[in-house]
């Protein structure tokens, strides 16, 4: 058994997206090995809470250390604002602080609220380098953009020059992916921008799920959708309200009552989502839901239908947990959900102009709404994906043979 010092800057057992993925991979690398984590001082209450109420015998193999720095350097830093220069500040100062801690380890690994253009440095440490799952989100298409205002438009354009002067001049960056004993990339996108050399690299999601259990004898005279994520101009909601309208207006009277669309989430866009969905003549079919507790978020998948989710980023966590409870999946075929799906479990609509792509999402709809066989046989085969490849225990398998060629 070997020791790994894993740095999760975002670890929080109660939170979804990139702290549940810190706080997931964690356990996953205790479950084979040694691990001393180190994270930020302001996750330690929610640390020490959920341990203190989830006993598990895998806490034994972990060690949390705190770190962050003096306070004159982050005083600035207000929840998200700053959030991405205090990390590369944080990631720049936890070496020396690992070096002065006095602590034994065999691997450095670098886990997470990182991506394919902020750098690291643990591999100053002098140890086995692993660096990932490394994110890259691509350009949202422009014509995906034209609902909303030129400000994102703007704001999407330059966080990608931004990208581009690392990537062509952080020397940084470059002696991160060059010392990196071995990268876990988040989708095959990753290779498209930094150099990633064969045997030294795996595609590797950072999302996945915990196990919740479904119901394979679910039946129901309804047809409900959900959606859930942030009401931002990323997730695409505006094309699932009117995809879901194309289908919605083709039924008939009596189909209409027991289909309903329900988007969970709160975000700026929210007024803009609802006027579409009074534009389309839909807003009464529509469940808005700002926040619920995670467990009827999770209550809301069970009994879904399907999810759709056209999202344009290079990840996407609901997927599996959408996956885990047998619910087929609708999305855009792109190097995030398009490509954590297979035609098995889920439709992947292929990139086109606005139109086309709210057309097409609509005929995925009701496809399977026409098909009731098919989304029977695609519930199975959901259910199967996730327990192939988005089950938590699946990415500690994986961590496990990386480490064990270390």
């Amino acid at each position: 058994m070997k020791t790994i010092l894993a740095t999760a800057y975002a670890i929080n057992p109660y939170k979804g997206s990139e702290d549940g993925m810190g706080w997931n991979f964690v356990l996953q690398i205790a479950r084979f090995n040694k691990v001393v984590a180190i994270t930020r001082e302001n996750n330690r209450p929610h640390i020490e809470k959920y341990i203190e109420e989830n006993p598990s015998e895998l806490y034994q193999n972990i060690t949390f250390r705190y770190f962050d720095t003096p306070y004159w350097m982050r005083f600035w830093k207000k929840g998200g604002r700053g959030a991405m220069l205090y990390y590369l500040l944080w990631q720049r100062m936890v070496v020396s602080f690992i070096r002065k801690s006095g602590i034994t380890y065999d691997i450095v690994h670098n886990v997470n609220f990182h991506n394919d253009w902020t750098p690291s440095y643990l591999w100053k440490l002098g140890k086995p380098f692993v660096w990932g799952p490394v994110g890259h989100h691509p350009k949202i298409p422009l014509q995906y953009l034209k609902p909303y205002s030129y400000i994102y438009v703007f704001s999407d354009r330059l966080i990608w020059f931004i990208k581009h002067l690392f990537w062509k001049l952080s020397l940084g960056l470059k002696k991160t992916i060059r010392k990196a004993d071995f990268i876990l990339a988040m989708n095959s996108s990753v290779k498209d921008v930094i150099s990633l050399q064969d045997g030294k690299h795996c595609i590797s999601p950072s999302v996945a799920t915990a196990d919740f259990g479904w119901d394979e004898t679910l039946e129901s005279d309804s047809f409900s959708l959900i959606s859930v994520g942030r009401l931002v101009p990323l997730k695409g909601f505006d094309l699932t309200i009117r995809s879901f309208a194309s289908f919605y207006h083709n039924l008939t009277e009596n189909q209409k009552k027991k289909v309903r669309l329900t988007i969970v989430g709160s975000g700026p866009e929210q007024e803009l989502l609802k006027k579409i969905a009074t534009d389309e003549h839909v807003l009464d079919r529509v469940d808005f839901i700002n926040w619920i507790d995670r467990s009827d978020v999770l209550e809301l998948f069970r009994k879904a239908s399907l999810f759709v989710f056209p999202s344009h980023e290079g990840a996407g966590m609901v997927v599996p947990e959408a996956l885990s409870f047998g619910t087929p999946v609708i999305a855009i075929d792109n190097n995030g959900p398009g490509e954590f799906i297979t035609p098995e479990c889920g439709i992947a609509v292929p990139i086109g102009s606005y139109e086309e792509t709210v057309s097409n999402i609509s005929k995925a709809i009701s496809s399977l709404y026409d098909d009731k066989a098919r989304l029977k046989s695609m519930r199975k085969a959901a259910r199967k994906h996730f327990l192939d490849t988005f089950h938590w225990d699946r990415r500690g398998e994986q961590l496990k043979k990386i480490y064990q060629r270390l």
